[in-house]
């Protein structure tokens, strides 16, 4: 689902003339700030909403920000939303949520994405977060060792695998490197090769040295400049023929060979009911955090062919979706 779409879909909410906010004055405005752009909450955000009866359009208007990867353009759109006078900030992926916290410690801030908020410094607990902020927090980071154990049971000779990584993101980026290299050594590989891409354009280098690596496997980590790209990076390693593993089904759907994480939409959902409880008068730092567990596997048999894998009839019989 592209930009433009999303904004369709929840109405046109980033695109309404000033002369119809202004009608509007009491309608509390939702601020949603990405990192990299996501078709999620498109999905089920407004679902969460209505979960508390808020319909968007009607009773919430909706501000959108995407930094589309460029995470050096979030403290001006955060600003932005502060100064919008937002009622709430939903905030996607790390580097959003660091903007709208330094914007505001006094409107509320739901968080989405695969990290510990209170290793973060985001929170105080888990159970009691305290300040302006709250939100969900996905499996994102607890799930890494078991996508490169998924790719080691659909590749099994491929002893020379490799991990792509964002080091604009040292947080994430360093967790989720010693965390494979630990699932590494425990499935019997030799240390995996870590790739470094903080830009779009750093793709095409990362694809050519993988061939020189002759790596035969690739693990994409979790980073809000991947998940902005999820459908080129599908189509990358069709293309480069290289077995991988990324999180979210838009990545195999593009020609990915699998893909393995918490479902998206129903942690986007939760921010939507959270937000909702928010708008009626609860306070972010009374919610405890909460986590995402529905987790989803989804395995591509067209690109499996292509690539000449065989997938065990075990492995077929767990995922949720075979796309064929």
């Amino acid at each position: 689902m592209r930009r433009r779409e999303f904004i369709t879909l929840l109405g046109g909410a980033a695109a309404w003339p000033l002369a119809a906010r202004a009608q509007q004055p009491t309608m509390p405005v939702v601020g949603l700030l990405y990192s990299g752009f996501s078709p999620f909450s498109a999905r089920s955000l407004p679902l969460g909403l209505r979960e508390e009866g808020f319909v968007e359009g009607r009773n919430v208007a909706i501000e959108i920000r995407s930094a589309e990867g460029q995470t050096d353009r979030l403290p001006e759109m955060a600003a932005d939303l502060v100064r919008r006078r937002v009622s709430a900030i939903v905030a996607f992926g790390i580097p959003a949520v660091r903007a709208a916290r330094a914007a505001s410690t006094t409107i509320p801030i739901v968080f989405v994405g695969g990290f510990d908020p209170v290793a973060a410094g985001f929170v105080a607990s888990l159970n009691r977060p305290g300040g302006n902020l709250t939100g969900v927090t996905t499996l994102a980071l607890e799930l890494a060792p078991k996508r490169l154990e998924l790719l080691h049971e659909l590749v099994p000779a491929a002893g020379n695998i490799a991990l792509i990584a964002n080091p604009a993101n040292p947080f994430s980026a360093e967790t989720q490197s010693r965390e494979l290299q630990t699932a590494a050594r425990t499935l019997g590989l030799p240390p995996l090769h870590v790739l470094s891409a903080s830009t779009e354009r750093d793709f095409e280098t990362v694809f050519a040295n993988l061939g020189r690596l002759r790596a035969g496997g690739l693990v994409i980590a979790n980073d809000a400049l991947f998940n902005s790209r999820t459908e080129q990076l599908g189509k990358l390693t069709l293309r480069h023929a290289i077995p991988t593993v990324f999180q979210f089904r838009e990545f195999a759907a593009a020609g990915g060979l699998v893909s393995y994480s918490s479902s998206p939409d129903d942690a986007v959902r939760l921010v939507g009911v959270y937000t909702g409880r928010i708008l009626k008068g609860e306070k972010p730092g009374d919610l405890p955090v909460q986590q995402a567990t529905k987790v989803e596997l989804i395995i591509n048999m067209n690109t499996a062919k292509t690539l000449g894998l065989t997938v065990p009839l075990t492995l077929r019989g767990r995922a949720n979706e075979v796309i064929e």
